[in-house]
């Protein structure tokens, strides 16, 4: 997989107002950290971090650093504000070349089911998948051929076989079934029954001219 070159700056102001500063100027604060290194804080404009974190695919990032080498990562982590969905804050995985790593990776889905074509429902369950490999064969996304599915056919994670990557998610773990369409249990009353039913303020109303007539 190609690498994606991400430049950053180092960032040494850490108060709450020089980092709220830093986002209003249209850059994100993050972190890079491996185990081989002391973490080093950064930040980036916000146009360079959102394509590698609103998308459905891994990627290989380039993390390029003045005064600093050249890093192979990962993003490890995104926080995200609750009410805009804005990234706020990231980290980066520094890779080590023969080290396996263990990330999650989306699944992406390929082809239509034979039981869709036969009235079923397709459930994607697990849209993303843990795997452990070495950084030179980290996939972009794990494809899923979903055309063979029957009514009622499920794939699971031991059912997932790629070369040089493992999945550590349990063999049972489901990822994606048909399913037969739900039935509603109970059918919408129709305008005949709906007529049929005496009216609750019709019901008030007769109960108190009764009690007018009694006096």
């Amino acid at each position: 997989m190609e690498s994606t070159k991400l430049k950053a700056l180092e960032r040494k102001d850490f108060t709450k107002s020089g980092t709220k500063k830093l986002r209003k100027e249209g850059s994100i604060p993050g972190v890079f950290y491996s185990r081989n290194s002391k973490p080093i804080h950064i930040d980036v404009p916000d146009k360079a971090i959102n394509p590698l974190v609103f998308t459905s695919k891994t990627h290989l990032i380039s993390l390029e650093l003045e005064g600093h080498e050249q890093y192979e990562c990962i993003i490890k982590d995104v926080q995200f504000d609750p009410v805009t969905d804005r990234v706020i804050h990231f980290d980066l995985f520094g890779l080590t070349k023969g080290e396996k790593i263990t990330l999650e990776v989306p699944v992406q889905l390929v082809g239509s089911p034979i039981g869709v074509k036969e009235g079923g429902v397709l459930q994607h369950v697990m849209h993303k998948v843990e795997v452990n490999c070495l950084p030179s064969n980290i996939p972009e996304h794990i494809v899923v051929d979903v055309s063979g599915l029957k009514l009622g056919d499920s794939i699971h994670i031991g059912d997932l076989q790629l070369a040089d990557i493992e999945f550590t998610d349990p063999n049972e773990s489901l990822v994606v079934q048909v399913t037969h369409a739900k039935i509603r249990e109970e059918a919408a009353p129709t305008a005949e029954d709906v007529a049929e039913e005496p009216a609750e303020p019709e019901v008030i109303s007769k109960g108190k001219q009764e009690e007018k007539e009694e006096e």
